[in-house]
């Protein structure tokens, strides 16, 4: 068992910046990856980055160039830099374990963007 928890969401203007923080309970590097998502509502939720155990990274391509995944594997967390925000980035962000046969969910950080 796994526990996620999500912090650094807020209301910002657009272009401002905003570092999301997820902590795990255990080892992050057992770990096949870790990602953070997206859920707006009235649509589905959706990947925006993940970063695997040996650090290679993916994201969506609404946010490549703006958001910028890390990891430190010491503290178990993991980090999603937001930069450049946008009001369509407003949606409430999951952090995700997926820990190879079965997925660890946070309960989510608000991330609000006005215009």
């Amino acid at each position: 068992q796994v526990q996620l928890v999500e912090s650094g969401g807020g209301l910002v203007q657009t272009g401002g910046s905003l570092r999301l923080s997820c902590a795990a309970s255990r080892g992050i590097l057992s770990m096949k990856s870790m990602g953070w998502y997206r859920q707006a509502p009235g649509k589905q939720r959706e990947l925006v980055a993940t970063i695997t155990s040996v650090g290679s990274t993916h994201y969506a391509d609404s946010v490549k160039g703006r958001f910028t995944i890390s990891r430190d594997n010491a503290k178990n967390t993991v980090y999603l830099q937001c930069n450049n925000l946008k009001p369509e980035d407003t949606a409430l962000y999951y952090c995700n374990a997926d820990a190879f046969i079965i997925d660890y969910w946070g309960q989510g950080t608000q991330v609000t963007v006005s215009s």
